[in-house]
């Protein structure tokens, strides 16, 4: 009697952990603009002190990243993959109406002195001179690679199955908490979360995070903040 088993239990599926590297690069240029390599960061002079860099645990689905690559990285197993990006699942279209004319006057008055490249802050919006000329400049308020195809190198190096890796995971994506920022301590299922930020956490935030958590993570039975 032969039994055949088509099941691969490597194969990634939405709100599964997965620990993964990649770089992303503009498909038409070959510029890197987002890695998690620190070495290649160094050896490219992209090394950003403030950053932190190594393997990042994320949620398949649930936008931890570019929606272009979360969509791919389902139905893949282990392992290495090259990955186009549409500028539609990426950092979107151009938009026109974003690309905005200012009186130069606005930032001299502030010592500024624009030039194309230069980001500036416009009642609260970040965008880009992109020229300057007969006192006034153009601005674009679009993000820098809207309207780009891109293209990832990405190293899918497995399924996370630890609850504190998940729990660190959804810590840092959901509530925007770095790494030392909080403690965690595990028993029985239930994760004891010690934050060591100074800004107390709203009981609302904390009542959500563990309904979300519970959600993604079923072995979870749940969730108490020590502030």
């Amino acid at each position: 009697m032969k039994f055949i088993c088509n099941l691969n239990m490597d194969t990634i599926k939405k709100h599964d952990f997965v620990e993964l590297e990649y770089v992303g690069r503009i498909k038409d240029t070959d510029h890197i603009f987002d890695l998690t390599s620190e070495e290649l960061a160094k050896e490219k002079n992209l090394y950003n002190p403030n950053l932190k860099y190594g393997p990042v645990v994320i949620c398949v689905g649930e936008n931890n990243i570019i929606k272009g690559l979360d969509i791919e990285l389902e139905g893949k197993s282990i392992g290495k993959y090259k990955i186009g990006v549409s500028r539609e699942n990426g950092f979107g279209k151009k938009n026109p109406r974003l690309i905005k004319i200012v009186n130069t006057n606005i930032f001299l008055k502030q010592n500024i002195n624009p030039f194309p490249g230069l980001q500036v802050n416009v009642d609260e919006v970040i965008g880009t001179i992109r020229s300057v000329s007969g006192g006034r400049c153009i601005i674009d308020f679009n993000h820098p690679l809207a309207g780009r195809d891109l293209e990832y190198e990405v190293n899918i190096i497995k399924k996370v199955i630890s609850l504190n890796e998940k729990m660190k995971s959804l810590l840092n994506f959901v509530l925007y908490l770095r790494d030392e920022d909080f403690e965690i301590n595990i028993e029985n299922d239930v994760v004891n979360i010690k934050l060591k930020t100074t800004e107390k956490l709203p009981d609302e935030i904390k009542s959500e995070f563990e309904k979300r958590a519970k959600e993604l993570v079923k072995e979870l039975k749940g969730v108490n903040f020590i502030q």
